[in-house]
């Protein structure tokens, strides 16, 4: 069984853009062009930020079965709790080994940002205050951090792409 998290098969291709029409290839006296089935979906960053935070989530989880603080945190936790079942112990430290391993190739800033609001679930205004940046720094460097660990977990595998 791998640790890897499976991810459903959408093609963000395929959605909407807000300000976009029901169709926006739709002319008056002209029919609409039907999208080509055959071309491979695009798939954007953007699209797994959610499902990175998952990762970061679980890795937290999968730290305190192991008996390892998180190397993202330095200091206290604030109250977590989650039901999620652990296959093996094995599992859990092969995880959070290879996550770490992921964590490392960020920079300290991505790191610090990343554990303050996606693990210690702080506010991004409660973390520009605390490290003296800006909060439109903040977001966008947030935006970066969460596009760079998916970048890496996803070169790694332990992020999967839909099979097409």
């Amino acid at each position: 069984m791998s640790a890897a998290l499976q991810l459903p098969n959408l093609d963000p291709a395929r959605i909407p853009l807000p300000g976009e029409g029901p169709s926006p290839a739709v002319t008056p006296g002209k029919p609409a062009k039907r999208p080509n089935r055959d071309a491979a979906p695009v798939y954007t960053l953007a699209f797994y930020r959610k499902h990175t935070q998952a990762v970061l989530r679980r890795y937290l989880y999968a730290s305190m079965v192991v008996g390892r603080s998180p190397d993202l945190l330095r200091e206290p936790l604030r109250g977590w709790a989650s039901s999620r079942p652990v296959h093996s112990f094995e599992d859990a430290v092969i995880f959070v080994l290879d996550v770490e391993k992921c964590l490392g190739k960020l920079s300290p800033l991505d790191r610090t940002l990343l554990g303050a609001i996606v693990l210690q679930e702080y506010e991004p205004t409660e973390v520009a205050m605390l490290l003296s940046i800006s909060l439109k720094t903040v977001m966008w460097r947030l935006q970066a951090a969460l596009d760079r660990l998916t970048s890496i977990l996803l070169d790694t595998g332990l992020l999967v792409l839909p099979r097409s």
